[in-house]
């Protein structure tokens, strides 16, 4: 499910219109059909009064199907015009003159005073939908549109938003000024910018994807940034039933490289989650020190102790029995450190491993002074799972840069490093070399919790080593994760969720995904 740009929905249309020959008035009365239908679906609209707030552009017209096709079955309806009719025009024009034949009629609004006079009526309803401004806004409401924006979010009745909440703009994921805060909000052909990611999304509400006719293949072919979101029908057919006669082989052999003195939990947790994430065989290598610790929080993992400094690191020199484990992904981070040491057998392992990476932790931490040397190279996939403090140390920007502009540091590092990037945290970004971008929405506040990355590393490396592609595994663990988070908060709630939690969920969140209900009873014979 692509999100588009207010460019690329504007070719969108052109192309469905102009290429295909599908009337632009088809697409609005489409549109109209489909918030109706979105509407129905949420809310009890059969004795609702509803009040219609459009604009003069297209926005307003998709308006005005609505409120003629609530019209048409018997629900009240009422139009509200912000602006004077003589300034609408083209399809939008023809909708509101459909209005009229019907005998339904339209209050026009067009300056303060009609507002005082008939803003009651509008706030007064049990459903308003904003059809005011549509993808193509871009500079902040003021004036009236303002004042209506500040009244609607100050009123009790729930909101329906036409593509997006009026106040937004579809090119940036914070709102440029105020915002109408909907309580669902119709997508047209495709999710825009801010209705998936932070701040925008909060005055998203929920979101439902709405077709209008434009095909899927027109909305594939755009050119510009390729951003998607992750869902379900994306990632389902990933997991592949497994044959009879598999055996542990056939499912990746993972070495997690992990704990330190103190830090064993770690690597037990990344190990767990390969397990759980359907990994064959799983080894963790940790310093000799750690090994008793790591092997007695697991029975189906085996340990292989590496050479350590004298602080219970990893020590450069085991960079050589790591290189010849003959694992199929190594994972290496969780727990391990920052000693010069143990920064020094990253580097190294980045530099001549033969297998696919997956960096986490204090392996990214390795390379903060000389992000330059954290490089994909030609046939080894490296895939790093930064939250955001350490995708900040990576690039030289401040937390709070990185966190407004989610999207593009991640796409950046991954085209100029030529490696996977999963931006961890609230709509965790998977960015790829290629330029792509992917926006999970799985997970919830409770996953806020030490160990949860630990989990998510696992995870990653377990699906690299089964499905030998990065981007695929980077989408399906992503996905998994938040899910198993959500499955996990629903048992426990977010302030008691913890990160063994996270894991206990993953075989729960995989026959969610597969829509594979657990067994009840002795199977049939």
């Amino acid at each position: 499910m692509r999100v588009l740009t207010s460019e690329q929905m504007r070719e969108a249309d052109r192309r469905a219109i102009e290429d295909l020959g599908i009337p632009a008035a088809v697409l609005m009365e489409n549109a109209g059909r489909q918030v109706v239908a979105a509407m129905e679906g949420a809310f009890e609209i059969d004795e609702a009064a509803v009040a219609v707030l459009c604009g003069r552009g297209n926005n307003g017209g998709d308006g005005f199907v609505v409120a003629r096709t609530l019209f048409q079955r018997g629900v009240e309806v009422s139009v509200f015009l912000v602006g004077e009719a003589a300034a609408v025009r083209g399809d939008a024009r023809r909708n509101l003159d459909s209005l009229a034949a019907l005998g339904l009629d339209v209050v026009e609004i067009a300056d303060a005073g009609a507002w005082e006079l008939h803003g009651s009526d509008v706030l007064g309803a049990d459903l308003i939908v904003d059809a005011l401004f549509g993808t193509g806004l871009s500079a902040p409401l003021d004036g009236l549109a303002e004042t209506i924006v500040a009244d609607v979010n100050a009123c009790p009745a729930p909101v329906v938003a036409i593509d997006l909440p009026s106040g937004l703009s579809a090119d940036r994921v914070d709102p440029p000024g105020p915002a109408i805060e909907a309580t669902l909000t119709v997508a047209l052909a495709a999710p825009k910018l801010p209705l998936v990611l932070s701040p925008g999304e909060a005055f998203t509400g929920d979101l439902v994807i709405a077709d209008i006719g434009i095909p899927l293949s027109t909305i594939e072919e755009l050119d510009g940034p390729w951003i998607e979101l992750i869902t379900r029908d994306s990632v389902r057919p990933l997991i592949e039933p497994r044959a009879r006669d598999s055996h542990k082989g056939d499912y990746g052999r993972l070495l997690v490289v992990a704990g330190s003195r103190g830090r064993a939990g770690a690597a037990s947790l990344t190990a767990m989650a390969a397990l759980r994430s359907g990994a064959g065989l799983v080894t963790v290598a940790t310093p000799a020190s750690s090994l008793p610790v790591v092997a007695a929080l697991g029975a189906e993992y085996m340990t292989s102790p590496l050479d350590e400094t004298p602080e219970g690191t990893v020590a450069p020199d085991a960079i050589e029995s790591v290189l010849l484990f003959g694992a199929d992904v190594i994972a290496v981070g969780p727990g391990l450190g920052r000693s010069p040491g143990a920064a020094a057998f990253v580097q190294a392992l980045v530099e001549r491993a033969g297998v696919p990476l997956v960096l986490d932790a204090d392996a990214l931490y390795a390379f903060g002074d000389d992000p330059g040397r954290l490089t994909g190279r030609d046939g080894v996939d490296v895939i790093i799972t930064p939250h955001p403090g350490e995708m900040a140390r990576l690039t030289g920007l401040s937390i709070e840069e990185v966190q407004a502009n989610r999207l593009d540091v991640a796409r950046d590092f991954a085209t100029t490093h030529r490696l996977t990037v999963i931006l961890k945290g609230h709509r965790t970004i998977v960015a790829t070399p290629d330029g792509k971008t992917f926006v999970n929405r799985t997970g919830n506040p409770g996953m806020a919790t030490a160990g949860s990355g630990d989990v998510l590393t696992g995870m990653v490396a377990a699906w690299a080593a089964q499905l030998l592609d990065a981007e695929a595994a980077a989408k399906l663990a992503v996905f998994l994760h938040g899910l198993a988070g959500d499955l996990a908060e629903a048992d426990e709630g977010e302030v008691a969720l913890i990160a063994s939690d996270i894991v206990s969920h993953l075989g729960e969140a995989v026959l969610d995904l597969t829509a594979r209900k657990r067994r009840q009873g002795p199977p049939a014979s």
